[in-house]
């Protein structure tokens, strides 16, 4: 239930409010993975390598989990997803060693094939991004003290490592958070990674997905905490979420705002009301931003500056591919539109 009314249009404006509708998935598993294609057409995936698929809005849910055998598939979690339509997708699994993959479907989940399996031991894949249907970046937590990223220039058909020369070094314990499928970020030609484990979170920037820089984020870091989604609507404008997870009502620093591409960040004057995992531009609202955790929602009207809480519902990731077409998705199989009233 939605704690409180707040305008999608900012002060002043008209008075629609942002609920969750709830479109039952009729399981039990934890979906951090979610990729919205429209207001019908999303896609879900998560714990005991589950995906499934909408195309008609949430009203039933086709379960398109990969067959794997003679693996085992519910030893895969796929913690991140992509889909450009109802038939073309990828899933990413994370783990040490080649727990960590990505597999790929062309005719709506019916079959996958395996396009990448992780050879490195120390590697562990948290996210993966894409900046158009066939430029895509897979991040990994540190290997030999930088963050590894693996690339595709045919929509996730084959993926190369990237030369690590061009990315600053990881600090002593930082790492990637695979949470929200949402640490790394492609947006108006530019790439963007999330991190945490270090005090303060730190966000890496980069042109070309080859050459980064990075910044501290403001938010507050620890063995459980950091940055855990990182969002930009233009080549200016971002906003970071984060927090502690083993804190979850917590909310001091765990927001960040940029508006000059992610070379500066500036803690938000009022915090979302806990923990966030993911975080989502409106494209079409502009400012207006949307971030879930496990205790709650909250929607941002000024880019981040200051957030409020509109739902106390648990939720892990959530995308916006317009105004009418925000889902979120979560542990016990909660699966959401947003909608506006």
């Amino acid at each position: 239930m939605p704690l409180i009314s707040v305008s999608a249009s900012g002060p002043n404006h008209d008075h629609a409010r942002p609920t969750w509708n709830l479109r039952p998935t009729n399981t039990t598993q934890q979906f951090r993975g979610l990729s919205v294609v429209s207001r019908d057409t999303v896609w879900v995936s998560g714990t005991n390598g589950t995906a499934l698929r909408s195309h008609n809005g949430g009203e039933t849910w086709a379960n398109v989990s990969p067959t794997l055998a003679p693996e085992n598939s519910t030893d895969f979690e796929f913690r991140d997803i992509q889909a450009w339509s109802a038939q073309e997708a990828l899933v990413l699994s994370i783990g040490t060693g080649n727990l960590s993959r990505i597999y790929k479907t062309r005719d709506g989940g019916k079959s996958w094939k395996p396009t990448f399996i992780n050879q490195e031991p120390t590697a562990f894949y948290d996210c993966m991004a894409f900046e158009n249907s066939r430029h895509g970046i897979a991040m990994s937590d540190p290997v030999n003290g930088k963050f590894r990223l693996i690339e595709t220039w045919n929509g996730g058909a084959t993926w190369a490592i990237v030369d690590p020369s061009g990315m600053p070094a990881a600090l002593d314990g930082e790492f990637g958070f695979a949470a929200s499928g949402t640490c790394i970020e492609a947006a108006a030609g530019r790439w963007y990674i999330a991190s945490g484990g270090v005090n303060p979170g730190r966000v890496f920037r980069s042109s070309d997905g080859h050459h980064w820089k990075v910044a501290n984020s403001s938010i507050t870091g620890g063995a459980a905490a950091g940055v855990f989604s990182v969002r930009f609507r233009d080549t200016k404008h971002g906003i970071a979420v984060g927090g502690d997870y083993e804190s979850p009502t917590g909310n001091s620093a765990n927001a960040a705002w940029s508006d000059d591409g992610g070379s500066f960040w500036t803690k938000a004057n009022k915090f979302p009301g806990g923990y966030r995992s993911g975080a989502s531009w409106v494209p079409g609202l502009d400012h207006i931003a949307i971030a879930v955790g496990t205790t709650g929602s909250d929607i941002t009207f000024d880019g981040g500056k200051n957030w409020t809480t509109f739902d106390n519902g648990t939720f892990d990731a959530v995308e916006c591919a317009n105004k009418e077409a925000c889902w979120a998705s979560g542990s016990k199989g909660r699966v959401a539109r947003l909608d506006w009233h």
